[in-house]
Parts: structure tokens; C-alpha cells; sequence
């Protein structure tokens, strides 16, 4: 018997009436993103990575986690955020999905918020701008904007292609 496991990190395309939760909320160039809380493992303070060759930049490198490899991606790069400084602030949020574990670098955390269905908004047509296949949509929450992020189709890309 084959058990199939449905999240909403597994059907991007989930109507968002049924995507609210809870999710981490950190800042990247001093705009507001989340990710799914489920996935976090754990926030820790950005170290020196191991830089492997012929990999996107963004990909800065791997660390050892407990004796486990974890890739590092920096979204800040990722997301073509120019001015990037590594200082007490900076930090890795370390996730876990799938079986697989993967840190993404960000500006700082800066809470966990509930957010429910009705407060995600799909994003407007942005194809022609920029490319925002790894949103999923975006919440608003007194007067303040949280782009929400696929995070899992993100790192896939990055790592695999």
C-alpha cells in the first residue's frame, strides 16, 4: 500500500484559501518574506561554509551539521539583492523536507505568524518583470506585506540544475 503524503510545499498550485499556517517570517533586503514553520529545523548563526567548485553562486557552499552535509544557498543572491553584508544579524535557517536537509542564508528572522487562507493574495502577473515561479503567493497582515515563499521548488533548482 503506497501512502502519498500532501503538503502544500508538494502542490504549488494549492488554492489559497487552503494554504494559512504558520510560517517564519525573516527579512531580505529589507523586504518581508515567509516559509512554511514545518519545514524549519533550526536557526543558527551564518559560519564559514565549504565552497564547492562549478556551482551557482548563490550556492555558497556546504557545512557540517551533526554529521550531516548541508547545502547553503544564499537567497539574498538568489533573489539579485545587491547590497550583502554577512554580520551578526545574518543567519541560516536550516530545513528539512523530503528527507533532505538544505540551509538558506537570510537578512535575519524575525518572527513566527499565523497566517490564514484568506489573507493570501495570488500574485499579479509578474512573468514579464522578473521571475516569481518560486512565490506562492502573498499575505497581508496589518498593513505589512509577506511575499510567501516556495522554498522547497527554489532550493530543488538551485541544487539539481
Amino acid at each position: 500500500m503506497q501512502v502519498i503524503q500532501q503538503t502544500i510545499i508538494d502542490q504549488p498550485f494549492l488554492p489559497l484559501k487552503e494554504a494559512g499556517g504558520k510560517f517564519l517570517q525573516f527579512l531580505l533586503g529589507g523586504e518581508h518574506y515567509a516559509i512554511q514553520i514545518l519545514m524549519v529545523q533550526e536557526i543558527r548563526g551564518y559560519d564559514a561554509v565549504t565552497k564547492i567548485v562549478n556551482t551557482p553562486e548563490s550556492l555558497k557552499g556546504v557545512i557540517n551539521l551533526r554529521g550531516r552535509i548541508v547545502p547553503i544557498l544564499d537567497l539574498r543572491i538568489e533573489f539579485g539583492i545587491h547590497q550583502i553584508t554577512y554580520d551578526d544579524q545574518t543567519v541560516v535557517i536550516v530545513l528539512n523536507f523530503h528527507d533532505s536537509d538544505a540551509g538558506i542564508v537570510v537578512d535575519s528572522v524575525s518572527d513566527v505568524v499565523e497566517i490564514n487562507g484568506s489573507q493570501i493574495k495570488p500574485l499579479p502577473n509578474l512573468a514579464t518583470f522578473i521571475n516569481s515561479s518560486y512565490l506562492k503567493g502573498v499575505a497581508s497582515i496589518d498593513q505589512q506585506m509577506i511575499l510567501l515563499v516556495d522554498i522547497e521548488k527554489l532550493i530543488a533548482s538551485t541544487t539539481q540544475g
